[in-house]
């Protein structure tokens, strides 16, 4: 009894142990594609408030995918600098001249050099 009892007890670990390393040719657990950024930014138009809360990075072992990451910030940096310039010129159109009143055709003043 005892002799059958230590031969099923090895031939269980040795069973579990084939089946956790991968014996054969099958693998047990196959290698899975690294995840994807699925609903990346939209290109063709510019981004939403409703876009970046869509927006749903995909997780690798230690955290976020540093390229999607990279990407994503890249773009909202780019297009935040866009506005930005595009507000700054519509404030200054929307100011209009200087305070010198140069677009009327008033000759600067003594001691100005009119630059």
């Amino acid at each position: 009894m005892f002799w059958f009892l230590l031969i099923t007890m090895v031939v269980v670990v040795a069973a579990v142990t084939l089946a956790v390393v991968g014996g054969g040719d099958s693998e047990v657990l196959p290698e899975v594609a690294p995840e994807q950024l699925i609903d990346p930014l939209p290109a063709t138009r510019p981004v939403g408030q409703g876009d970046v809360e869509a927006l749903r990075l995909p997780v690798a072992v230690r955290g976020y995918r540093m390229a999607d990451v990279d990407d994503v910030l890249g773009r909202l940096g780019a297009e935040l600098a866009e506005r930005d310039a595009r507000i700054a010129e519509l404030e200054t159109a929307l100011s209009g001249p200087g305070p010198r009143g140069t677009a009327t055709g008033d000759a600067p003043r003594d001691g100005e050099d009119g630059a």
